[in-house]
């Protein structure tokens, strides 16, 4: 069972989490962060010869969620290009093909092998996505995808596993290739967030920036960062705000508190 709210006030913490938040302050030492930051795409690597690709479930809410998907048709057989910035092994890409069969996809992911995987998907196939490896803080987009192209970029669950002073540079390359007047749709990890009130002490890289013991990295987003950090990049804000779950484990009698970030910013 769950129950779901949105809107733009950020989740209010027990007085154990506020504690627990208090207490940990200290930060991973400046080398150990330098040598996560150049092994990056290799934990990630790792991450997917571990996991192959059964950990993250196929995502069929995308469209439910964001309705832009089909409401920037102007008709209903319109072709649609989309660009999924941060594939993984194509847990919301292949669904998305799967029920729409007027969209072009583009798909990038910083890791080798999970692009990898994505070609050895059955329902892979070169007349409907071009997929590529893509290190979105420095690839230069347009040496794949024309300039003022896509119709949608979808960036979900990827922004947060990117050192916070590189996120800029993500949201500059996608804004190259996407059309005046349309939109980037984002989701992904908020403040207060469950998983961030699990991080063990010494995980901690900075302001609401953790390490997982698997090397890989996790941002938690404010309203307020996110837009300063599209707003400077040019983009306009159309929606942003918080979208909290209370999940209830039944099995362990847990509730769990998710929050996400859900928004849409436009190229004007």
């Amino acid at each position: 069972g769950a129950f779901q709210k949105k809107g733009h006030s950020a989740r209010v913490l027990s007085p154990e989490e506020e504690e627990k938040l208090a207490k940990d302050q200290v930060l991973v030492s400046e080398f150990k962060q330098l040598k996560l930051e150049k092994e990056a795409q290799k934990n990630w690597d790792l991450f997917y010869k571990r996991n192959h690709t059964n950990f993250f479930k196929d995502r069929h809410w995308t469209t439910r969620e964001f309705q832009e998907l089909k409401a920037c048709r102007a008709l209903a057989d319109q072709k649609l290009t989309i660009l999924e910035a941060g594939c993984g092994v194509g847990n919301c890409l292949f669904p998305l093909l799967e029920e729409d069969l007027n969209i072009f996809a583009y798909a990038c992911d910083f890791s080798p092998r999970a692009v990898e995987y994505v070609k050895k998907n059955a329902l892979y196939s070169t007349e409907r996505c071009k997929v590529f490896q893509c290190d979105l803080t420095k690839d230069d987009l347009l040496d794949s995808i024309p300039a003022d192209s896509v119709d949608v970029v979808t960036l979900i669950f990827v922004l947060s596993a990117i050192h916070p002073d590189k996120m800029h540079l993500v949201l500059r390359n996608i804004y190259k290739v996407l059309k005046p007047g349309k939109c980037v749709l984002f989701r992904d990890y908020g403040l207060y967030d469950h998983a961030m009130l699990r991080f063990k002490s010494g995980s901690k890289l900075g302001e609401n920036f953790y390490v997982r013991q698997d090397g890989t990295r996790s941002y938690f987003f404010t309203e307020e960062f996110l837009s300063q950090l599209f707003k400077a990049e040019g983009y306009e804000q159309v929606v942003n705000e918080y979208v909290q779950r209370e999940t209830v484990n039944r099995k362990e009698d847990l509730c769990v508190p998710r929050v996400f970030l859900q928004s849409k910013f436009k190229k004007p």
